[in-house]
């Protein structure tokens, strides 16, 4: 993808000082955006493109082969497809328990089923088998994007689970999950920003 094809978007000073700092484009967008991908409809209404890719500023570890893996994705996106998420392995019992971690179910064909912060799925006695989670790594044709961000307000589910990909499936939407590789930490609390700075200290 062409560098100048990328943009930061934010809505706070701090973040686009450093963009400047550096020579990387940025966007500010409005304070009063819902969610991250409302703020993503908000760019892409300035910038005509068939697809958007948003990789969430949470996810500093992000594998670029997983990005790599999006991309192709979309290459090969079928027409009744309009969104796309990453999801991982959970490999351990305390991420699989970790309610700021939101964990995807999906068929056969990789259609997400339902995404939660809860335990899912899990045995009848409630144990830990498999899961995968969500990875913050997503794309979306214009008009989902668009209709996403016109609904207005957060759906019902969306609101309780506050995990914003759940809008798209509660306005009747098909999102394909496709799975890259599980390393690295998403940080969303300061229990996660702790256990990335002792990652970024045994990888030096």
């Amino acid at each position: 993808m062409p560098i100048e094809r990328i943009i930061v978007a934010t809505d706070d000073d701090r973040i686009a000082a450093e963009c400047r700092s550096h020579g990387i484009r940025f966007e500010i967008t409005s304070s009063e955006c819902l969610t991250g991908t409302d703020r993503v409809a908000e760019v892409a209404r300035r910038n005509d493109s068939e697809w958007y890719v948003n990789v969430q500023g949470d996810e500093p570890f992000l594998d670029p082969a997983g990005l790599r893996s999006l991309m192709a994705a979309i290459e090969a996106a079928p027409k009744d497809c309009d969104i796309l998420n990453a999801i991982a392995p959970i490999s351990s019992e305390d991420d699989f328990r970790n309610s700021s971690i939101p964990k995807a179910v999906v068929d056969g064909n990789g259609n997400l089923l339902y995404i939660s912060r809860a335990a899912i799925p899990t045995t009848k006695s409630l144990g830990f088998a498999w899961a995968k989670r969500q990875i913050g790594l997503y794309a979306f044709r214009a008009d989902a994007l668009q209709a996403f961000a016109q609904h207005g307000r957060k759906t019902p589910a969306e609101e309780l689970e506050d995990i914003e990909i759940l809008r798209f499936l509660e306005l009747g939407y098909r999102v394909q999950m496709i799975e890259v590789a599980g390393n690295g930490i998403a940080i969303d609390t300061p229990e996660d920003l702790e256990r990335a700075r002792k990652l970024l200290m045994h990888s030096n």
